[in-house]
């Protein structure tokens, strides 16, 4: 194996910059023991010179582990694209849909995939369906600033606290029913390469699968032993993946879904820079999958070094002919 050029980017300006260091230093970890030249450095809107270090290094590729609207949603992206620099993950325009949750929302109702029924409301607007129901940020992750909501009321206090400070907040129907997450590998140049990840059930200690829950708590339980058929767990992965090269990802995204009591499949939301934490779905999934977490890493800064639509622009939907293999079919 080449020993490569790899500049690790963590840190960053928004709400997840901790967990972002955290997933940093694991992708650092992973690459050096596998033998790279690794530099780990921080990136902001106002400094960007570790991608000016990166150029008078010979860096070779960016792997970038950040979180959260700027570093994850397609303003450094594009910053990496206008410099003409390789990097690992979704070029801008998929970066900046996928952060966005209501752009995601209409992009999978034009194609006709399930997403829950949901509403925008902003400060002076009023919730106007009926409880259970999900209150949430339209731009951010890791679970921050979530409410679930009993009733209609109980929305309407949520969106009144959200909605000073973040402007239209999303409310959306709460599904009842089993909380999964599917993680996407996948190259655009080689669609039928895609590879769906092992289905992964996140069953919370209490509550919901919150901030605490995702980093910080030790009993949540993640399960791949699914209470489905194996019709059903086909189905779960097709929609991930149809859901992964709809919205124009690359290279890796991780895609959230409920499955209600009829096991019907509904996408909630799609990461482009999921975690790469101890606690992470993604590293937990691949392993399940017999790919062990060093051999994540360096797929994955492997598919930044070949690039695939490296000017950022979205892949269209599935192809017409293209097909993947995912793992419920590899077993038959």
């Amino acid at each position: 194996m080449q020993p490569r050029k790899v500049m690790v980017l963590a840190g960053g300006p928004d709400r997840e910059r901790t967990i972002s260091l955290i997933s940093g230093e694991q992708v650092e970890a992973a690459l050096v023991a596998l033998g790279h030249d690794v530099r780990q450095r921080d990136v902001l809107p106002d400094d960007l010179s570790a991608l000016e270090e990166f150029v008078e290094w010979g860096g070779e590729v960016i792997f970038p582990a950040m979180h959260g609207a700027w570093g994850e949603g397609g303003a450094l992206q594009a910053i990496l694209e206008a410099r003409g620099l390789p990097y690992m993950g979704c070029g801008p325009e998929a970066a900046a849909l996928c952060m966005d949750k209501a752009a995601t929302k209409r992009r999978l109702e034009d194609a006709g995939l399930a997403t829950p029924p949901w509403e925008l409301v902003g400060p002076e607007g009023r919730v106007s369906m009926d409880g259970p129901l999900v209150v949430k940020p339209v731009k951010e992750g890791s679970s921050i600033d979530v409410f679930i909501c009993g009733s209609r009321t109980d929305a309407q206090a949520a969106v009144d606290r959200l909605a000073p400070t973040r402007g239209r907040v999303m409310v959306e129907r709460f599904i009842d029913g089993l909380e999964l997450t599917v993680g996407i590998l996948g190259d655009p140049a080689r669609p039928e390469q895609d590879q769906a990840l092992p289905a992964v059930q996140v069953v919370p200690a209490e509550g919901f699968y919150d901030y605490e829950a995702k980093y910080t708590r030790e009993d949540t339980q993640y399960l791949f032993d699914l209470p489905m058929s194996a019709t059903a767990k086909v189905e779960l992965e097709r929609t991930a993946l149809t859901t992964h090269r709809l919205l124009g990802c690359r290279h890796l995204s991780r895609v959230d879904l409920m499955v209600d009591r009829e096991g019907r499949p509904w996408v909630l939301e799609v990461n482009t820079i999921p975690g790469f934490t101890t606690h992470s779905l993604v590293p937990k999934a691949a392993a399940a999958a017999g790919i062990g977490w060093e051999a994540l890493v360096q797929r994955l800064m492997e598919l930044g070094l070949d690039g695939g639509n490296a000017d950022g622009s979205v892949s269209p939907g599935l192809r017409p002919g293209a097909s993947a293999t995912t793992p419920s079919e590899a077993r038959g």
